[in-house]
């Protein structure tokens, strides 16, 4: 099987990296998926989604993103939508978004990822749920709970997670959690960004 991957860095050896025996093909950008056309599957992990026609491509296409829907984009059947993040591609777990049949469950039992079908809705539920830690994180910045480094701690120690909100926060990207809080409030106030958080990502471009 041939896998046609437009991706950064990061995100290629994310996904290639635990998946040694898949025939992987690295592209610059999604146009130039047309240069193969006989492949049998295509990442669009960047996010130059809305510049290509995926739908002359027949075969099934996984594009990152998580503020924006399938419908938002005007996406063709063969898309689904899948989470691109940093640390999320190598995952044993990937939330999908799009008509699953048993062809795109074979895909993934060839990689070795357990498939979760979700909603066509913005954020996934792993996304939306870390966004709106980090939220919280920073509004207890603001009223001056505690630092960073000890707010990071304190959540790696008492709840288990593999990184603290500011860890998480840098990781995935200050400006991509700030988009999804942006997209999300617009159907749900609960969502409204943290004023730090905005300052932040204006002032240093996070």
């Amino acid at each position: 099987m041939l896998i046609v991957v437009a991706a950064s860095d990061e995100q290629w050896n994310e996904l290639t990296g635990l998946r040694p025996a898949v025939d992987w093909q690295r592209v610059t950008d999604a146009s130039s998926f047309y240069q193969y056309k006989n492949a049998d599957v295509f990442f669009s992990l960047k996010d130059d989604n809305s510049q290509v026609d995926f739908k002359t491509l027949q075969k099934p296409v996984f594009i990152h993103s998580v503020a924006e829907t399938l419908v938002d984009l005007g996406m063709p059947l063969n898309v689904y939508r899948i989470n691109g993040w940093e640390s999320f591609l190598k995952r044993s777990v990937w939330e999908v978004a799009g008509v699953v049949g048993d062809d795109i469950k074979s895909i993934f039992n060839l990689l070795g990822i357990q498939l979760e079908v979700v909603r066509d809705e913005p954020g996934f539920v792993s996304a939306r749920i870390i966004a709106m830690i980090i939220n919280e994180a920073y509004f207890a910045i603001e009223d001056d709970v505690s630092s960073k480094a000890d707010i990071d701690i304190a959540m790696k120690l008492g709840t288990n997670y593999p990184h603290g909100p500011f860890e998480w926060a840098k990781l995935i990207g200050a400006c991509n959690i700030l988009l999804l809080l942006q997209k999300l409030q617009d159907s749900d106030v609960r969502y409204q960004p943290s004023s730090l958080l905005v300052k932040e990502v204006a002032e240093n471009n996070l």
